[in-house]
């Protein structure tokens, strides 16, 4: 795993970094705002619960998530984590484990339509590629959430999958999602 800290970083005119208390409250503001939860497969969240997560996730070495903070506002959320590829879980530590990462961002529906969840994830794709060395990233969403897809797409993701009706959502029900996914040496290519 990697040695130095992966934050604070700057992500186009945000900062990405690890929140305060003080910051984890300002989250609970917009997290179970509807226009954020209608988009997520963990809907409403408990605030005492989420406190908790962000409390005690600093350490997980796999598990890489940040706020994103506009002058001096919280304003969204970044998460990459570290997977293994498909088949590869009888794999002794090395080389072929955890060199798929995933991506996940959320934004405050006030700061929406201006760029910065491109921005969030264009920096999660570096974290991923350049600090952390994996092979492979993916992102899903659910098929509706045309800006989420959009950005992934912007950045040079490709669609790999749609699924019928294979995401559960608490309000909606049975719904189709999308995930995306790049490699490493098309993410470099892309930036050359």
């Amino acid at each position: 795993m990697r040695a130095t800290p992966l934050f604070p970083r700057q992500a186009g005119s945000l900062e990405l970094r690890l929140p305060d208390s003080s910051e984890v409250e300002q989250l609970l503001q917009w997290r179970n705002h509807p226009d954020v939860w209608r988009w997520l497969i963990h809907t409403k969240v408990d605030p005492d619960e989420f406190r908790r997560q962000w409390r005690d996730g600093r350490d997980d070495p796999k598990k890489h998530s940040s706020i994103a903070v506009r002058d001096g506002e919280v304003i969204g959320i970044a998460d990459v984590w570290l997977s293994d590829g498909m088949g590869q879980m009888h794999v002794d530590d090395g080389a072929l484990r955890h060199d798929e990462a995933g991506i996940g961002y959320l934004l405050d529906p006030a700061h929406t339509g201006k760029g910065y969840a491109t921005e969030i994830a264009r920096e999660l794709l570096a974290i991923a590629f350049d600090d952390l060395g994996v092979r492979r990233v993916t992102a899903g969403c659910f098929a509706d959430n045309i800006a989420s897809w959009k950005i992934m797409e912007k950045l040079g993701m490709r669609r790999e999958q749609h699924g019928v009706q294979d995401s559960w959502h608490a309000e909606l029900g049975w719904i189709d999602g999308f995930t995306y996914g790049i490699l490493a040496d098309e993410w470099r290519a892309s930036r050359a």
